[in-house]
Parts: C-alpha cells; structure tokens; sequence
C-alpha cells in the first residue's frame, strides 16, 4: 500500500499486526507514537507523523490487513469535518489611527512580527475575520503569520501555509515527478491571505515593498520553525477580482491558472472560479534544489 508518499509492504503490515497482538490494551494514539518511533517517521523539524500515521493504520484497517484496538475516545477533529462550524475568531479592535506617508520615509519604522503561537496571533485572526474578503480561514500544515506595524501600529497581515500537492502548472514549471513533489513539497510555501489594514492612506508601493521584504526573511522564520528552508513561494490571483499588479512590482511571475476543480474533484468539471498561479523564486537554483533526490 502507498499512503502519503510512503510505501508500506507485507512485511511491515505483519509487523503491525505483530504489535498489535503483543499490547492488546494499548490506546491508538499511543500506538501511531510508537510505531512513528519504530519507523523513525518524523517531520523535518523531529515531531512525529503521528496524524499520517493514525491515518495509514485507519486505511489498512478499512483494507482488512489489521484489527486496530477498541476507540476509548471519541475526539471531534472540526478541520476534518467538513459540516462542523467553526467558531469564528472573535472581534479585537484594534488602533486605527491613519497612516500615511511614502515608502521610502516609513522604511525604518516597518516592522514584521511572526505572531503565530504569541498573544497577538488573536489580534490577526481578527483583523483578516474584520477586513478580508474572504474572511479567516484556520490553515493546516506549516504555517506562519505575521503582523505587520509601523510605529506599533498595524498596517498588514501575510498569512502562509504548506503548499497545495497538487498544481499542474507549477509542477511544470519546476519540472519534477509525481515522487519526487512528494517527497519536497514542504520546500515551497503558499501564501494564503495578504491584506492591507484600511486606514492605511496613502502610502504608494507599500504592498510590493512588504512583499520584496517578507520574501527576504520568510525562509530563515520557517527554518526556525520547522528545521528545513524554502526555496519558492507560491499564490493564486482571482483575476475576476484582482490584476496581481503588488505581486508582478515584486518581481512574482505568473506561471498559468488553476482548473477550477478542488482537490476531491470526481467530475473534471470546473467548480470554482479559475485563478492565476503566481511564484516567487528564494533561490536562483530552486529547480535544482526542489528536484533533488529525484
């Protein structure tokens, strides 16, 4: 069985079934964590796929390879459950002073703040919840935020998360195969919400200015985050909406559109608006280092 990118063959699914007889009381939480530690399965950063994990062992179950131990517990996983309401992030107000000026006067006082996991990551849910067209959306995966102030006084939000697996025009542009996109594509980040706060008046190229200065850092915060650099960045543009004009003064290039279809699309029928792929390359070898191990 292949799951996740991960090979699983006969011999240790017999072990499984081996572990599984010698700790008959043994919960499934507890047993994915010592079966991560058997298999030396772990993200870059060292923590355990306890999550892929427990996703195989359910798979080989529903195959009728193993018989996993009686649930104990039942935990309702809302980011998998696609009928739970999420509760949405509750309002914070915050300063709305006007800010105004040009770039080049405010360069010293811009500050990035990387909020994910900090008091203020509620300050930023807000904001995008309050100001974004299409609102918080709680990400999965890698991920980071950040706040983004001049003076103190908050100005911007760049949300970014893992990559989608699966994006055809980017595929070709880099230029790898199936495996190897699975086996790197925590190299690349998305990114997911960019907003500028409106009482930000009149403060021309601001947005392609945040961009150029959050491509220049985001691979060291996530390095810290996550033990492993990036080496492209990635977007949609709902061209219906928007032109990308922020993103192309950055240097980003547009490399296609999207189909239309979700990633559980059954009809290869567009669904949804088709968007424009645009990335930002963190290294002048990217191809070369996303491809590595090929």
């Amino acid at each position: 069985m292949r799951y996740r990118g991960r090979e699983v063959n006969r011999a240790e699914i017999d072990g499984i079934r081996r572990m599984i007889a010698e700790h008959p009381g043994v919960s499934r939480w507890k047993f994915s964590r010592q079966l991560c530690e058997l298999w030396q399965w772990k993200q870059p950063n060292g923590a355990l796929r306890d999550m892929v994990c427990r996703g195989l062992l359910l798979a080989l179950e529903r195959a009728g390879e193993i018989q996993l131990p009686p649930v104990r517990r039942s935990v309702r996983n809302y980011l998998a459950d696609r009928g739970a309401l999420r509760a949405r992030p509750r309002l914070v107000l915050p300063d709305m002073q006007p800010v105004c000026g040009a770039v080049r006067d405010l360069r010293s006082a811009i500050e990035f703040h990387q909020v994910r996991r900090t008091p203020q990551e509620a300050l930023f849910n807000s904001l995008l919840e309050q100001y974004h067209y299409l609102g918080y959306q709680q990400p999965v995966g890698e991920q980071l935020k950040y706040l983004v102030t001049i003076r103190g006084q908050a100005v911007a939000c760049l949300a970014w998360s893992s990559a989608p697996r699966h994006l055809g025009c980017r595929d070709r542009f880099i230029g790898w195969d199936p495996p190897t996109r699975r086996r790197n594509i925590h190299l690349i980040a998305y990114n997911t919400r960019f907003l500028i706060l409106p009482w930000v008046v009149e403060v021309p190229h601001l947005a392609s200015h945040l961009l150029s200065r959050m491509a220049a850092r985001i691979s060291a915060d996530w390095e810290r985050m996550y033990a492993h650099p990036l080496y492209l960045l990635e977007t949609f543009i709902d061209p219906g909406r928007f032109r990308g004009t922020c993103y192309r003064a950055a240097n980003w290039v547009v490399v296609g559109r999207t189909t239309g279809r979700g990633k559980d699309d059954l009809t290869h029928r567009p669904n949804r608006p088709v968007k424009e792929v645009l990335v930002y390359p963190l290294d002048r070898r990217f191809r070369e280092l996303l491809r590595a191990g090929a």
